[in-house]
């Protein structure tokens, strides 16, 4: 077999070994010990952060908006944060299909999040960053579809 006919089938075992992987990353279940609070104190403990989407249930497909209410460990409202918003679904290794936002600050430590969107049913993580006066810190959330 020449060199050029060997790179051919080589690159070809990679293309197919790739294939099989990422449909199997794609039907794989959520793990069984997923927790799906939507409301939890932030990485470091400076925050307790609580998400709710404004219509339940949360469905696939349309925008939609969410509250996230963001207190101090001892239930004080958090006032003036700074809240970056990202995501995606970790077993298919791509992130949200839009780019949700801060779209105002509703008092009482809730802040509501605009342009939501789950394009596909399984696994989501919600992350959220957060700069405020009392530190920066973050938070995950897993949404099931």
């Amino acid at each position: 077999m020449n060199s050029r006919r060997l790179a051919l089938v080589a690159v070809a075992a990679v293309i197919v070994a790739a294939a099989i992987w990422g449909g199997m990353r794609f039907f794989m279940a959520p793990p069984d010990d997923l927790d799906l609070s939507r409301e939890k104190a932030s990485a470091k403990g400076v925050y307790t952060v609580a998400i709710a989407p404004e219509v339940e249930p949360v469905q696939q497909g349309p925008l939609h908006a969410w509250v996230l209410t963001l207190k101090t460990p001892d239930g004080r409202p958090v006032e003036g944060a700074e809240i970056g918003v990202d995501g995606g679904m970790p077993q298919h290794g791509h992130g949200l299909p839009t780019s949700p936002a801060v779209a105002g600050y509703l008092g009482e430590g809730r802040y509501r999040i605009d342009g939501m969107r789950f394009n596909m049913s399984g696994w989501w993580e919600l992350k959220f960053a957060i700069k405020a006066p009392p530190g920066e810190d973050a938070v995950v959330f897993n949404i099931t579809l």
